[in-house]
């Protein structure tokens, strides 16, 4: 079995928007929280496979009816809001990488967000053979598209990548593709897995 193991980004390695993070966004709108988060939601999928931001905010501000006072104001807020790690899972990249194994990233991101999770996180993105990132390949998960180039970018078949997912609908359509997939719970989960990986070798 090929030692290749690939990870989603937020929910798995980064962390998502924080509480207070989400109500200083909401606050910018000037939307009530429910409607404002079902448009942000309902407009991403565009954004995610390359739109720009104005775009973007254009899109979530039409659909409510609305517009937005300060558009560069919610640009920053969410861009910074996407930008922070999980230390453990950082540890568990470099020592998979240490390990031997080829490691891989997909990512449902937008592209303002790339630079700045490259230079703020080069060193351990540096351990990854390959960053497939939605916004740049034209497509999102769960779209079978985007695993077939992930595994082209990695240098495997599908049915040699370990892939971790914290969306059940991601990790369904990664197995469609014909990747062995598994919804991430813990570090420890991740790591048990990959050794199951060395005994298979």
């Amino acid at each position: 079995m090929a030692n290749v193991i690939v990870f989603d980004l937020y929910g798995v390695i980064a962390r998502t928007q924080s509480a207070a993070a989400r109500q200083q966004i909401v606050e910018l709108a000037g939307v009530p929280e429910e409607r404002f988060w079902e448009a942000y939601w309902a407009c991403r999928p565009p954004y995610d496979a390359g739109q720009d931001s104005v775009a973007y905010w254009g899109a979530v501000a039409e659909r409510l009816g609305t517009r937005f006072a300060d558009v560069p104001a919610l640009i920053a807020a969410d861009l910074e809001s996407w930008c922070h790690v999980d230390g453990d899972m950082v540890a568990v990249v470099h020592e998979l990488a240490d390990q031997g194994h080829r490691l891989g990233l997909l990512s449902n991101i937008i592209e303002e967000l790339v630079p700045m999770w490259e230079s703020r996180h080069g060193d351990w993105l540096g351990r990854f053979a390959a960053l497939t990132y939605s916004c740049r390949i034209g497509v999102a998960k769960p779209e079978r598209r985007a695993y077939e180039i992930c595994a082209e970018a990695v240098g495997a078949a599908p049915q040699d990548i370990l892939f971790f997912d914290d969306n059940e609908v991601n990790v369904v359509a990664a197995r469609e593709a014909g990747m062995r997939a598994e919804v991430f719970a813990s570090p420890e989960q991740v790591r048990a897995l990959a050794q199951t990986m060395e005994l298979g070798r």
